[in-house]
């Protein structure tokens, strides 16, 4: 059985991830074709290539995403061992 502080170790990494998150992808440049495109905001973006700032900035949130996702699965585990120990 594991600890609960186990349990508030995932909640506190899980609101941070999910801040860092949304940070993110919030400073993703838009691509085009989307709800912004369809509303003005996609005005003529050159979508030649990505700059190494961007590649870096989509390395950090697919690992901040698997950190998140982890975290979802590790609550769901602890809490699945949890009600199986009747505690």
């Amino acid at each position: 059985m594991l600890p609960t502080w186990f349990a508030y170790t995932l909640i506190v990494l899980l609101i941070i991830t999910s801040i860092l998150l949304t940070m993110l992808i919030l400073l993703h440049r838009g691509k085009g074709g989307g709800l912004s495109s369809m509303f003005g905001g996609g005005v003529s973006s050159s979508l030649a290539g990505s700059s190494v700032a961007e590649k870096n900035l989509d390395r950090y949130t697919v690992l901040v995403g698997i950190v998140w996702f982890a975290c979802i699965v590790g609550l769901g585990l602890w809490l699945r061992l949890q009600m199986s120990s009747g505690a």
